[in-house]
């Protein structure tokens, strides 16, 4: 029996397991088996086949967003629309053949636009060359989810479950679990707060189907047995995904509303230009980036070239992006702007920056 047939047979037999305190062992162990076995998949078979042309393309910019979607969505279209690289649209399936890279300028800011094949069901087996497609998704900032809104809802979950079969997490943050295996002394188990999804035995069964015997796990949060898997696998990617539903010229107001109210979702309609520039000012917020302006002394702040940087950036990252050895020659700061009590005010490197703050750093 291969691997996708394992897969499949776990998949049947926790479909049809109640789920109740006397099968929440079994169930846990299953998905310990699901995690492994889908694990084993994503590695690259031992043998050397022909080597196929990569996605990838080098990382550019300040920040790096992937468009993921079915087939004819119209992720090429957004593509040309907001960028200034053409990408070939038409009314056919996989126009698209490879990795599409575009610059999108916002904000003074670069952001790298990454137009991907389209996914079919069945991806992360490899069916379409959709495990290139999700390697590549897992090396973005953030995921733009292309979704045709005349069938959205379909789309979103078949998509979401192609994507966390890989180890992708969508607008999850990390479990709170502290986790390290040791030589010996077998399992140290503890928890911060009661546990309703997890207990010492059920954790137990998970580690030694992982074959491990000896470790330390904290859990800080009430975990769910899923969660406490990826901990231990530990390639998990989590990251804030965009659901933007296009063509929402062709359904009706009330539907419009509807999807527009879901978390996380943007409404647009590549066709007739509408709300690019509110899905624009989303995608700021999500990727966390700022703007800092810099200013000589004695001069006006040069407010044409901003330096982009993450939000919870201090003033020594700021330093180590202007150059690598101003750290070190370093006095002290002039801020201007919202993260200060007043303007100007003297800060050291551990000041955390805001948005469009201006600084003045003067050196020993």
């Amino acid at each position: 029996m291969g691997i996708l047939e394992k897969i499949a047979e776990i998949e049947k037999e926790i479909s049809r397991t109640q789920k109740n305190k006397a099968t929440e062992y079994h169930l846990g162990l299953l998905k310990a088996k699901l995690a492994k076995y889908r694990a084993q998949l994503l590695e690259p078979s031992k043998s050397a086949g022909a080597k196929g042309e990569g996605f990838d393309v080098m990382k550019s910019g300040d920040a790096r967003v992937a468009l993921i979607g079915f087939p004819s969505v119209g992720k090429s279209t957004f593509l040309s629309l907001m960028t200034s690289t053409e990408s070939e649209a038409a009314s056919y399936e996989f126009t698209t053949l490879t990795c599409i890279p575009g610059v999108i300028e916002y904000k003074g800011a670069n952001i790298q636009l990454l137009d991907l094949p389209g996914i079919i069901e069945g991806a992360a087996q490899g069916k379409g060359r959709g495990r290139q497609v999700i390697a590549v998704a897992r090396t973005a900032d953030v995921v733009i989810m292309m979704l045709d809104a005349t069938k959205g809802d379909v789309q979103r979950a078949l998509l979401e479950k192609e994507l966390e079969s890989v180890g992708i997490r969508l607008n999850r943050l990390k479990p709170n679990i502290y986790f390290k295996p040791k030589k010996c002394g077998g399992l140290s188990y503890n928890s911060t707060v009661p546990l309703t999804h997890c207990s010492e035995k059920l954790v137990q069964l998970i580690l030694h189907e992982y074959k491990i015997f000896n470790a330390e796990v904290l859990f800080r949060e009430d975990c769910t047995p899923d969660e406490f898997i990826d901990v231990i696998v530990g390639n998990r990617v989590y990251m804030p995904c965009l659901y933007v539903y296009n063509k929402v010229d062709q359904i009706s107001m009330e539907e419009v509303d509807r999807l527009a109210r879901k978390s996380h979702s943007v409404v647009i309609s590549c066709g007739m230009d509408l709300n690019l520039d509110y899905l624009l000012e989303k995608l700021w917020e999500y990727l966390a980036l700022i703007c800092i302006y810099t200013k000589k002394r004695g001069e006006r702040p040069d407010f044409g070239d901003a330096i982009i940087m993450r939000r919870g950036a201090t003033v020594e990252h700021v330093c180590h992006r202007i150059h690598r050895s101003l750290a070190s020659q370093f006095k002290y700061a002039l801020v201007w702007g919202t993260s200060t009590k007043y303007s100007p005010q003297r800060v050291g490197l551990t000041h955390v920056m805001e948005h469009e703050d201006v600084i003045q750093i003067v050196k020993k």
